[in-house]
């Protein structure tokens, strides 16, 4: 699995005009974003003792999450996905569930998942039973995704970032929802080899610093 290098920025409403007129200037819109966006619905796993959430905290370099994931409210497309972390490089694998399947998994209903075939859910089992993982909060965002074929970049800008605090009933869309705290809107560019000029330029690279933002983090503001 090759990885993919991954920056992350906290911009401003400002920016956020001029970095989203430039990218329509330079870049395509992804073709499977309706006007221009998308909704994202992620359900996130932690351990008893916040794993994962103190590792992103802590800035380890080497980690990973488990989230399920579906997007403009159809959960005929659901996808259990790990994301990993190595040092400065991205790694993501994933597979596609049933909305049974996603629901059985976040009511913690997870012994068919031993010898199912996919190496994915039963990596999740394993680690569900041997470290307590289990399903912790939604997080709900929307994304205006470009794409830029050098470079394989993607560019994300997302915003309306909001958590279901404790909840996992993350396939009712009756759920409540609050806004995490600033109304955030977060930059993300991701490339494999190389990151082109024109777009380093487009999104304003050069001035800016690294963060370490994760909406995972923000949306357990409340526990």
């Amino acid at each position: 699995m090759k990885g993919r290098h991954e920056w992350k920025h906290e911009i401003t409403v400002m920016d956020y005009l001029e970095i989203r007129m430039r990218m329509k200037a330079v870049a395509s819109v992804d073709p499977h974003a309706k006007n221009g966006k998308y909704r994202i619905r992620s359900l996130y796993f932690d351990t008893p003792t916040d794993k994962a959430l103190r590792e992103k905290i802590d800035g380890v370099a080497n980690r990973e999450k488990f989230r399920i994931r579906f997007y403009n409210n159809d959960v005929s497309l659901i996808h259990l996905e790990k994301k990993a972390k190595h040092h400065e490089l991205g790694f993501k694998s994933s597979v596609s569930l049933t909305s049974d399947e996603a629901k059985r998994i976040a009511e913690g209903e997870i012994g068919w998942m031993q010898h199912d075939e996919r190496d994915l859910l039963r990596e999740l089992h394993f680690k569900m039973i041997t470290t307590g993982l289990a399903a912790k909060t939604i997080v709900d965002y929307d994304r205006e995704p470009f794409v830029f074929a050098p470079g394989n970049v993607r560019v994300t800008l997302d915003h309306h970032i909001k958590t279901g605090v404790a909840s996992t009933d993350f396939l009712n869309p009756d759920v409540p929802m609050v806004p995490v705290e600033d109304n955030p809107i977060i930059l993300e560019v991701k490339w494999d080899d190389y990151l082109p000029d024109i777009i380093r330029m487009a999104v304003g690279l050069y001035h800016r610093r690294v963060q370490a933002y994760s909406k995972y983090a923000a949306a357990r503001m409340y526990d």
